[in-house]
């Protein structure tokens, strides 16, 4: 099974978007909320380069931030 890793928040709407796609999908999401976690957060930004936006989607060693998918 394909996996990623979603770094966002749970009131965004693009993070609750591309959950909801990569699911549909048949991805296996590891969803890492970022609010209030530090440890969460750094990883979020480690993997974004420092981009402070998200989603932050990383798959395999592909990262995309943002998500515009339907």
């Amino acid at each position: 099974m394909k996996r990623v890793v979603i770094y966002g928040k749970d009131n965004c709407p693009f993070t609750t978007n591309a959950r909801k796609s990569y699911e549909k999908q048949g991805y296996d999401v590891e969803y890492v909320n970022v609010i209030g976690s530090s440890d969460a957060m750094e990883a979020m930004l480690r993997a974004s380069g420092g981009m402070r936006k998200v989603p932050v989607i990383v798959e395999g060693d592909s990262c995309t931030v943002g998500f515009g998918g339907t």
